[in-house]
């Protein structure tokens, strides 16, 4: 092994041993008016392979703003932010090369297709081994809002600048370039740079460069920066700048992240401590000035900390601007020194920034807790969350991906991550994934080993390779599993205590491990909460038996210190007390809490609805087993009492969910729900539904929304009679087997989805098929599609109810799913609501159900921002008529999408709408109150 590593060093060391020479040299004219920079650039690069190149390849990343096509575009778009999308064109930015030259001599250049942010550039003469090019370049950079990446110029003049300026990619064997997609991640080598920049006395520059001359002619600045070794291009041009620089011994510290109104003496003592910290950890930060700014903090926050608002301050203010503090070091230090693939191998840096998090909180802040001061509140007090120390949050963070099998691997390219894998689950998984391998390496092997790795390869190109070799060469253990499995794949960690067999002096017990993967698990014997030992278990493959002397121990228990990543510490103990020997005690706790793996948990919680005006205000409580993290069997019961009807209301459901990794196939759920509520005034409804539902995505990409599901269910329905209303009295209780296969591909840009649903009762069969599409063209312009048609295998309903029937403009909704504030309302307000089914007219038109079939399309259009121009046409059949052609039209107020519309009908079969009596009782809306509805606008963003 250490031959291997020995061979790793020595391959770096000959290959990138020319890297110190590339330079960059580079004059830049702001236009401040303009929003623009004139660059005159020269880049010297080295050929550090065997290889002879005709072609080389230049990062233009300033050229990703370019067109709303472009990866980065995508990307923005992809994670449903319009903000780029529906940008004017001087907004964005760009750049335009007018010249790229060596030795005089001009060289053809184009832009990568589909990547119009990098350059490729024909060499005059090809480029040998071990030897470098000089080019140079004339250009103009166009530079856009920062609204869009936080880079670029602010609505106060201030330019943030990141990837500025056009950088050489990498050649080590292959071209390793690749599009900006605003993850901070341009992979290029390092070089002496030299920046001479001209702009306004009225504005400051802050940058990590040394600053080597300034003069000033007139109004106008010029600085000359530079520094050796360099690969950070931030540079920051403001008006009042709100940078402040704090000298430790070693380096200054460049900063405007807010300190939460610290005294300078505090900063200055936080900022010695931590540097302490990084330089005892890392060693001397190889430039004189390090920069970390509001921006970093902004897209890699201290996540906890930045989800509570203001005036909750759980932590002392020292602590919240310490960690802020140390988490920005810890991720320039590390980027701006470890120079390996971000794109491809982030989790290195993600892991070493979040393993040396934790220690710095388990040495300096060992007692402080997840919720903070918050613990200490005498209604929070009793919450297992109270309890958990402010480290257990990465394993939680984590878990709430690994328990919804929405986890990746972290050798997975950062874009192809979700959200919130890259910013919190993947990140969590790397630091605590180093934690549990110096768990059970032991003797601080992987510490020294980390801290060894970074001082060798210190601006020096590396790879996740080098580190995996030199870990194995410091120690005689199997740690094969931890590269192959823990960081390569998805594979869980999950094991069971499942037999136990207990004598005076010894205990015998099986472990099995329920995943197919060779991860170790710890073993603790307990007496109450001392432990006795501890036992590393390796190659579990199954089951396996062992014997151990008890010496008084009480309780087995695997992963005892929470050390390791599981995925279900429920079944992980055994009591070695009494008869029973997993007798968990049951608890009763207010309010939705943390997974108490001791306990079966059973939590309540005071509920208060408005479901519908029938039922009025429903006030209740619900008795659920559902814990933050996602369990596979789930149940809750919620009785309610509505205030209007005076009656109890409610419902009950369980279901169980069976995931399936890497697999398109990724979830199974089954069970059964129950509810009774009012459908009309004084008139209830009860649903009994069973239900199976398959659910499929691209295993592959999970970045991809395309989704897939089959739905199975049967609905027993039994409603109380309204003898008042004829046409929904013929049959006041039925049975319907339902069955639905739907298919979407929701993005931003372009939206499609399709179902085709069919249900058969005892008097009725019927099929219907239903297609959406929706798409924002470069002109801001939306057209929405959405087509429908329904018919009857069989109708053997009387012709005086339409109850059944298809509806055209509103869905008598007989299966009870649609979220009616008052469904049985044939005038009023509440019978304006408009759901988009079936027909999905907006007027009400004189024949509003089809008994036969229907067929019908919804259009509309944009006419101005969120104002949109609608129209419908279709044809309603019914029995013993012919066929009736219907239409409308009017505007559609589009406040956000899906879940508040607002319909003014104009015109159709009933003539010019707008000019005919009770208007206003013609016009429809759209609007939801549920709140898992509205999480959707969340989870779209980040899962």
């Amino acid at each position: 092994m250490k031959l291997q590593f020995l061979f790793f060093f020595v391959f770096s060391s000959i290959c990138f041993s020319g890297f110190s020479q590339n330079k960059i040299d580079l004059k830049a004219k702001f236009d401040i008016e303009n929003k623009s920079i004139i660059i005159v650039q020269s880049i010297t690069y080295h050929n550090t392979t065997e290889d002879t190149l005709k072609t080389i390849y230049l990062n233009d990343w300033s050229n990703s703003y370019s067109t709303k096509k472009t990866p980065l575009a995508i990307r923005i778009a992809d994670e449903y932010k319009n903000d780029f999308h529906l940008a004017k064109n001087e907004d964005r930015g760009y750049s335009v090369v007018t010249s790229i030259k060596q030795n005089d001599a001009v060289l053809n250049f184009s832009r990568v297709k589909n990547q119009m942010d990098i350059l490729e550039v024909k060499l005059v003469k090809a480029l040998e081994p071990h030897t470098a090019y000089t080019i140079d370049l004339e250009y103009r950079v166009q530079v856009p809002n920062s609204k869009f990446t936080s880079y670029g110029i602010t609505d106060f003049g201030d330019f943030n600048l990141r990837y500025w300026y056009i950088t050489p990619a990498v050649y080590d064997g292959k071209w390793q370039y690749y599009s900006n997609k605003d993850l901070d991640d341009l992979y290029i080598p390092k070089a002496d740079v030299t920046l001479e920049i001209e702009y306004p006395e009225s504005y400051t520059i802050t940058s990590e460069l040394d600053v080597l001359e300034t003069a000033q002619q007139n109004d106008i600045k010029t600085i000359k920066l530079g520094g050796e070794d360099r690969i950070n291009t931030k540079l920051f041009l403001t008006k009042q700048s709100t940078f402040k620089s704090i000298k430790s011994d070693d380096f200054s510290l460049i900063s405007n992240i807010k300190d939460d109104d610290l005294e300078i003496i505090d900063k200055i003592l936080i900022t010695e401590k931590v540097s302490d910290f990084l330089l005892k950890t890392f060693g001397a930060y190889p430039h004189e000035r390090l920069l970390i700014t509001e921006i970093d903090y902004a897209k890699d926050p201290v996540y906890g900390l930045n989800f509570l608002p203001n005036f909750i301050k759980p932590y002392p203010d020292n602590f919240q601007y310490e960690l802020k503090l140390l988490k920005l070091i810890l991720h320039n230090y590390l980027e701006n020194t470890l120079l390996l693939n971000p794109r491809k191998e982030q989790w290195l840096i993600d892991g070493i920034q979040t393993y040396y998090t934790i220690n710095y909180v388990d040495e300096y802040y060992p007692n402080m807790k997840f919720l903070g001061s918050l613990s200490d509140f005498w209604a929070i007090r009793p919450f297992h969350a109270a309890d958990m120390k402010f480290n257990d949050k990465y394993t939680l963070a984590y878990m709430l991906m690994a328990r919804t099998n929405r986890d990746q691997p972290l050798t997975m390219a950062k874009d192809s991550l979700l959200k919130f894998n890259k910013n919190i689950a993947n990140k969590y998984k790397a630091g605590i994934g180093l934690k549990y391998l110096d768990e059970f390496v032991n003797g601080d092997v992987v510490e020294n080993s980390i801290k060894s790795f970074l001082k060798t390869n210190k601006l020096k190109p590396t790879n996740t390779k080098a580190f995996e070799a030199l870990l194995k060469s410091n120690t005689d253990k199997d740690i094969d599993w931890f590269f192959s499995e823990y960081i390569s794949t998805r594979k869980k960690i999950d094991f069971k205590i499942k037999k136990v067999t207990k004598t005076e002096d010894s205990i015998t017990l099986t472990i099995k491990n329920k995943r197919n993967n060779s991860m170790p698990v710890s073993l603790y014997a307990l007496n109450n909460d001392s432990i006795i030992s501890k036992t590393w278990l390796e190659n579990i493959s199954g089951i396996k038996t062992i014997t151990l002397p008890r010496n008084g121990a009480n309780k087995l228990a695997l992963n005892y210190e929470n050390s390791i990543p599981e995925n279900n510490l429920r079944d992980n103990w055994k009591s070695l007390k009494g008869f029973f020997f997993n007798n968990k005690p049951l608890q009763f706790r207010l309010f939705q809490d943390i997974e108490d793996p001791h306990y079966n948990q059973v939590f309540f919680m005071p509920v208060v609805e408005f479901n519908n005006i029938y039922d009025g205000l429903t006030l209740g409580i619900r008795a659920y087993n559902k814990t933050v993290l996602r369990k596979l069997f789930n149940y809750s019961i919620e009785p309610q009492y509505a205030i209007k009807s005076k009656t109890f209301t409610g419902g009950a459901s369980a279901y169980k969910t069976h995931y399936f990794e890497n697999r398109n196939l990724y979830a199974i759920n089954y069970g059964i729900s129950g509810s009774y509520k009012s459908y009309a005034e004084d008139l209830f409804v009860s649903k009994i539904q069973p239900s199976i539902s398959l659910s499929f995505r691209e295993h592959s990409d999970l970045r991809s929304n395309k989704r897939g599901s089959l739905n199975l269910r049967y609905l027993d329905i039994n409603r109380d009679q309204d003898l008042n209303n004829i046409l929904t009295n013929s049959e006041p209780n039925y049975s319907v087997f339902n069955a639905r296969y739907t298919k979407s591909n929701n993005n931003l840009i372009k939206y499609s989805s399709w179902y085709s649903d069919f249900q058969v009762a005892k008097n009725f069969s019927k099929l219907a098929f239903n297609y959406e599409y929706r798409r924002l063209f470069e002109n801001n312009r939306q057209l929405n599609i959405r087509f429908f048609t329904g018919a009857f295998i069989e109708n053997n309903i009387p012709t005086n109810t339409n109850y059944f029937s298809f509806a055209l403009d509103r869905p008598s909704d007989y299966l009870f799913d649609y979220s009616y504030l008052g469904r049985s309302e044939a005038s009023g307000i509440f019978s304006q609501q408009y759901i988009e089914a079936e027909g999905g007219f907006k007027s009400k038109l004189d024949t509003p159900f089809a008994n036969q079939w229907i067929s019908t399309i919804n259009t509309s259009t944009t006419l101005w921002n969120y104002v949109l121009l609608y129209g419908d046409i279709g044809l309603v059949k019914n029995k013993h008529r012919d066929a009736h052609f219907v239409y409308d039209s009017g505007v559609r107020i589009n406040l956000v999408t899906d879940y508040f519309e607002i319909y003014l009908p104009l015109y159709s079969n009933l003539g010019w709408e707008i000019g005919q009596p009770h208007y206003d009782q013609k016009i429809r809306f759209k609007f939801t109150l549920d709140p898992q509805a509205l999480l959707g606008l969340f989870r779209r963003r980040w899962f």
